[in-house]
């Protein structure tokens, strides 16, 4: 199958990034050895509170962005924040679709429709947006992944909706 032209090679970018180092060495699950949390949801979708994350590196407009690879700063971004004030800042990915409409990593809006809808009961706010470009799994498991849990358990949600970039 032949890539597409807009794909980022991943994999050869980070062989590339750490040529000088030891091979990198990829983080592998197996769900028999190590299965996931989880846990059904015990309310109806229209009565859930829920964390809005994103790891496309959006941002508003008065926060420092986001800086090249292994930063695991977390921002929080206001639901109600208006599209004019988001800005993206990720080196991972071609973020242009994401600068005219960062809805498309971060939805803020289509999350607002929900609740207004009744579809979902509310947005457990604000929104957590952070840069995926973590090539440090330690870092990921060790310092980001505990920091968006103790965001999600203080305001209180009861669903975490994950948005990868």
């Amino acid at each position: 199958m032949r890539r597409p032209q807009h794909a980022v090679p991943y994999i050869d970018r980070t062989r590339e990034l750490y040529a000088q180092q030891a091979p990198y060495r990829w983080v592998v699950n197996d769900r028999r050895t190590d299965p996931p949390p989880w846990t059904p949801i015990a309310k109806p979708l229209s009565a859930l509170r829920i964390s809005l994350i994103g790891s496309g590196g959006v941002h508003r407009d008065d926060q420092e962005p986001f800086h090249f690879r292994n930063d695991t700063s977390i921002r929080e971004v206001p639901l109600n924040t208006p599209p004019a004030r988001l800005r993206v800042s990720h080196f991972g990915y071609d973020f242009r679709d994401a600068q005219r409409d960062a809805g498309c990593v971060l939805p803020l809006r289509a999350l607002g429709e929900l609740v207004s809808d009744g579809v979902v009961g509310e947005g457990a706010g604000p929104a957590l947006s952070f840069m995926g470009g973590i090539y440090s799994a330690r870092r990921v498991r060790d310092e980001l992944a505990p920091a968006l849990l103790d965001y999600v358990l203080r305001q209180k949600a009861d669903l975490a909706y994950l948005v990868p970039a």
